[in-house]
C-alpha cells in the first residue's frame, strides 16, 4: 500500500475503507484531509491501513470506515479549500452549487450511519496538538446535545495536552458581532456548521483532532496515536504495545471566549503569535492599519492566529481556562 498521501486523490471519486467485525459494537468513522493541506490525518489512516493489511491491527468489534483525503480536489490542490470550506455549511443539499457540496452529498449519509466521529487536521501557525469539543449537554436551539460525557472522555482518551470547547457558542458571537450586535439566522449559523455538529445532530458524538502544524514532522505520529486509542477506548482493538491508554496528566481545558476579524490588510500583529500563547490582560497583541492597538481584554490564550488572514476575515480567537470537569480516564482496553 501506497505511504503517498496524494497517491490515488481523483477528483471525481472519494477513497473510503471499511472494516466490520463479526462482534457487535460501536460504529467508527474516521476522517483526514478534510483540508487540502492538511496531511496529518491521511499519512495517520494510512498507517492504520498498512496496519490492518499486515496484520498488526485486528478488529475485535463494531464496525470501521476510514476516508484518509475527504477533499480530493483541495488535496490535488494542495491547498485548503477545492472550491470552498468542506468543514462549512455541513449539510447534504438537492441541488449541490459547488464541489464540496457534491463531496458532502457522499459524506454526510455516511457520517449519518456512524455513531463516533474522529475528524484529524492541523493548523497554519505553530502549536501544540489539540481536541476540540462540543457543547455540554443541553437542549436549547443552537445545538442541544446529550452525550458530552462520552465525548469527552475520547478527547481525554486521545491524549492531547489542551482540549478546547465553544467553537459554535463564539461562531454565533461573531456573526452577531459583525452585524452589529442583530442575532444571525439559521442560514448564516449554517456556515460555522461542519462534521462533527452534523454527527451530533444525527445522534452520534465527534472530536475535531488538530495533530499541530501543517508540517510538523510529529503531527501524522499524533494523528496514528488517537486513532489507535480510540478503537482501544472504544472495545473496537487493543493497544499496541508501547502506547499508554490515555494522558499522563490531564489536559488544560479552554473554552473560546471571542474572535478578533482582520479588517485591513495592513492590520499586523505585534509578533510573530503561535497558537495558545498565553496573553496578560492589556497585553498588546495587534495593531489596526489606523493605529489602534488591540490588547488582552483578560489573562487567557491566543488560539489559530493567521497573519495571512483576508480583510473580513477571522484573524484570531481569544480563549479563557474552563471549569468544565470531563470526568477521569477510564474504560480503556489493554495492550496487545
Amino acid at each position: 500500500m501506497s505511504s503517498d498521501p496524494f497517491d490515488g486523490a481523483a477528483t471525481d471519486s472519494l477513497r473510503i475503507h471499511s472494516f466490520a467485525s463479526l462482534n457487535p459494537g460501536p460504529r467508527l468513522l474516521v476522517l483526514g484531509g478534510v483540508h487540502g493541506d492538511e496531511v496529518s490525518g491521511t499519512l495517520g489512516i494510512e498507517r492504520i491501513l498498512a496496519e490492518f493489511e499486515a496484520g498488526t491491527l485486528r478488529l475485535l468489534s463494531g464496525e470501521l470506515t476510514l476516508v484518509p483525503v475527504a477533499n480530493p480536489l483541495a488535496r490535488r490542490r494542495l491547498q485548503r479549500e477545492g472550491e470552498r470550506n468542506l468543514n462549512r455549511l455541513f449539510r447534504p443539499t438537492e441541488a449541490p452549487a459547488d464541489y464540496e457540496a457534491r463531496v458532502t452529498n457522499v459524506l454526510a449519509p455516511l457520517i449519518a450511519r456512524h455513531e463516533v466521529l474522529l475528524d484529524l487536521h492541523s493548523f497554519q501557525s505553530e502549536g501544540e496538538a489539540f481536541a476540540m469539543i462540543g457543547p455540554r449537554d443541553n437542549t436549547g436551539t443552537l445545538e442541544p446535545f446529550a452525550r458530552s460525557f462520552e465525548e469527552g472522555q475520547l478527547a481525554l482518551h486521545i491524549g492531547t495536552p489542551i482540549v478546547v470547547e465553544g467553537w459554535l457558542d463564539i461562531y454565533a458571537a461573531g456573526l452577531a458581532q459583525r452585524a452589529g450586535g442583530a442575532p444571525a439566522d439559521e442560514a448564516a449559523l449554517d456556515f460555522g456548521r461542519g462534521t462533527n455538529e452534523y454527527i451530533r445532530s444525527r445522534g452520534g458524538y465527534g472530536v475535531t483532532l488538530e495533530c499541530g502544524q501543517h508540517l510538523d514532522p510529529q503531527a501524522p505520529e499524533v494523528a496514528w496515536r488517537a486513532i489507535r486509542r480510540t478503537l482501544a477506548l472504544l472495545g473496537m482493538a487493543a493497544l499496541p504495545q508501547g502506547l499508554s491508554a490515555g494522558p499522563a496528566q490531564p489536559p488544560r481545558l479552554l473554552r473560546l471566549a471571542g474572535v478578533t476579524d482582520r479588517l485591513h490588510e495592513d492590520d499586523s500583529f505585534v509578533r510573530d503569535w503561535a497558537t495558545f500563547d498565553q496573553v496578560a490582560r492589556g497585553e498588546p497583541i495587534g495593531m489596526r492599519h489606523d493605529g489602534t492597538l488591540l490588547s488582552a481584554p483578560e489573562d487567557g490564550f491566543i488560539v489559530f492566529p493567521n497573519a495571512l488572514a483576508q480583510p473580513g476575515a477571522e484573524w484570531f480567537y481569544f480563549a479563557r481556562p474552563s471549569e468544565r470537569q470531563l470526568g477521569p480516564v477510564v474504560g480503556a482496553a489493554g495492550a496487545a
